[in-house]
């Protein structure tokens, strides 16, 4: 018997990221997991990690965790809460993000990408590592030397940018559009496989414009206040810069 592939998962966050409830259909069931026809949950990627909720049905379940298997994002579902049953497929379902971790974790994305787009501007330094939890980051540069002269000179730029409360947007284009735009990839090293016909592009207005599939705000002013709360060095040509988002 040949099993049908299940529908690709609308993909809510790609399109509003300040979407913290929605409607769906479960499509498929397969262990403690479900996929839903649509979902607001982020299955993690690019640095940031995936998002943690509850769905809620005939009962509510708590959401552990959220992965990305082709077109289809499955919801990992608490393992004691579901000895009673999982969901049926065809049910309907409502998805709630742990909207404050969600948005701690939007923040702090955005203030990594104002500090990679003033690095990017001011010294010219790629992307060579990255990685974020709610309300603390750090990128690695390719820096040949970093000094607490700089990282205070950094810390400073990326502060004006906040307050400079610069809007910021996202759309998708085709593959070719994309990376018609220079300077498209921060990183050292392309990470988009070569089979993506479309690809989204996140920009900061007038400071900052790369791939990238995470989740955002709308303005810089939303981040808040930076501090750089360390630096160190990470090899040869290879700078670690940490940053810590103030408490909202």
């Amino acid at each position: 018997m040949t099993v049908s592939p299940l529908p690709a998962t609308e993909l809510v966050f790609y399109e509003d990221s300040y979407v913290s409830s929605f409607d769906a259909s479960v499509v498929g069931v397969e262990g403690n997991a479900v996929a839903l026809d649509r979902t607001a949950f982020y299955p993690g990627g690019g640095g940031q990690p995936a998002d943690a909720g509850r769905l809620l049905g005939e009962r509510a379940l708590t959401v552990v965790g959220v992965r990305r298997e082709g077109q289809t994002i499955w919801h990992e579902l608490d393992l004691a809460e579901i000895a009673a049953g999982m969901p049926a497929v065809g049910s309907a379902a409502v998805g709630e993000l742990d909207w404050e971790r969600r948005y701690r974790l939007m923040r702090t994305h955005s203030a990594l990408h104002i500090l990679c787009g003033v690095v990017w501007r001011d010294y010219g330094a790629s992307v060579t590592g990255g990685n974020m939890e709610p309300l603390r980051g750090r990128m690695d540069f390719e820096f040949d030397t970093m000094r607490q002269e700089l990282v205070r000179e950094i810390e400073e730029k990326i502060n004006e940018e906040v307050a400079r409360a610069r809007p910021i947007t996202s759309r998708i284009l085709p593959r070719e559009e994309a990376f018609a735009i220079p300077d498209l990839i921060r990183t050292k090293i392309n990470l988009l496989p070569a089979g993506i016909a479309q690809i989204r592009v996140v920009e900061i207005e007038g400071l900052d414009l790369q791939a990238d599939g995470g989740t955002h705000v709308r303005n810089t002013s939303e981040v808040g206040r930076l501090r750089v709360t360390g630096y160190k060095s990470k090899g040869k040509a290879n700078k670690r810069i940490e940053l810590a988002l103030e408490d909202d």
